[in-house]
């Protein structure tokens, strides 16, 4: 059997399990992430050194084997001959390569299939300003984001252009136009890619990720000239990544970007995915805060701790805490009051809130 085969060979497991995720490392099984547990593959064959350089030099080009060879590590999209897509980090460890390989899917769900809020349908909406997806890897932050965009796409007339590391699902135009550029292959870096965006009369960004200072500030800049931006930080609370946003700039700065972040920021949405007890598959859970004036104001007079009082009284408005989003999970019956109540950032308060929504209380 060919590398490239052999390698093809763990993803047809991988994708009869129905993985989200492998792990290839040296002297290890495959591993599969399976409902969000790993589970080692005994039945394949240990890998070794050897093999990992291989699967390596099938699946790259000279271009990214060269940069793997002086960076020690890369992202990129691989195609299987089957035409399933996968995102593939590689990186070294203990002297050798090993890969995480991350299924993507690339038919588009809309937000009801996928379980996600109704009131993100508004985000879709939006013309101006910019929206975060947050959460921890694998939380599926980038399923949701191509989701809304693929909603602007059928909905609105626009010029969408996707700014990503790599490509990771395909759009096609549909009532939008829509180009997407991979770092790396298409474009050096965020920030080159951003600021040349503002010369391709883009009408919707999606910024795969915020990774340096340089990259926020012109994705801050974007939003502020009219245009609807989106892109993902890696916090597992709403409010916590205005602190994150404002912090990563010098102190000197960080007044004036608040203010500029107070006129730019239309919602931030947190996901978590919940793995039901005794059950497969996962379920997102969704935190939800939608920027109006009030928040706006407490942004800019930086007192953060303000706003989880404004989100917990503006549920009309589409927001939503974590433990609020929670308790909905258990009155649709997704997941037992028990494990809600171990996962809520206030269990004591939380049993009120699902007593509430039983009774028919928003």
């Amino acid at each position: 059997m060919s590398t490239l085969a052999s390698f093809e060979s763990i993803l047809t497991v991988a994708d009869g399990l129905n993985t989200s995720d492998i792990h290839l490392s040296d002297r290890c099984y495959p591993t599969f992430r399976l409902s969000g547990r790993l589970v080692e593959q005994t039945d394949l064959d240990q890998l070794t050194p050897i093999t990992l350089q291989g699967f390596c030099k099938v699946i790259t080009d000279d271009r990214q084997y060269q940069q793997l060879v002086e960076h020690r590590s890369i992202d990129l999209a691989f195609t299987s001959k089957t035409g399933l897509r996968y995102r593939v980090n590689i990186y070294f460890e203990r002297g050798c390569p090993a890969l995480a390989i991350r299924w993507l899917d690339g038919s588009f769900h809309s937000l009801e299939e996928l379980r996600l809020p109704k009131q993100l349908l508004k985000l879709a909406q939006l013309k101006d300003g910019l929206v975060l997806v947050t959460g921890a890897t694998g939380s599926g932050k980038s399923t949701t984001l191509a989701s809304i965009i693929n909603e602007i796409n059928e909905t609105r007339p626009c010029h969408i252009l996707t700014i990503e590391d790599p490509v990771e699902f395909l759009h096609h135009n549909k009532q939008a136009m829509i180009h997407q550029r991979e770092i790396g292959r298409d474009v050096n870096c965020f920030s080159d890619a951003i600021r040349a965006a503002m010369r391709e009369d883009p009408d919707v960004i999606l910024l795969g990720e915020m990774r340096d200072l340089e990259t926020m500030n012109a994705a801050l800049m974007a939003a502020e000239t009219g245009h609807l931006v989106f892109s993902t930080l890696h916090t597992n609370d709403a409010i916590g990544v205005i602190d994150r946003l404002v912090g990563a700039f010098p102190g000197e700065e960080q007044s004036g970007v608040r203010q500029q972040l107070s006129m730019v920021l239309r919602a931030v949405v947190t996901q978590t995915l919940v793995r039901p007890d005794n059950a497969t598959g996962r379920v997102p859970v969704n935190e939800i805060l939608i920027v109006n004036s009030a928040v706006s104001n407490l942004i800019r007079n930086h007192k953060p701790e303000q706003i989880y009082s404004v989100m917990e009284s503006g549920r009309a408005l589409g927001n939503q805490t974590h433990d609020y989003a929670l308790a909905l999970r258990v009155k649709e019956k997704l997941i037992p009051r028990e494990q809600g109540v171990r996962l809520a950032r206030k269990p004591h308060a939380f049993n009120e809130l699902v007593n509430q929504l039983l009774k028919g209380y928003n």
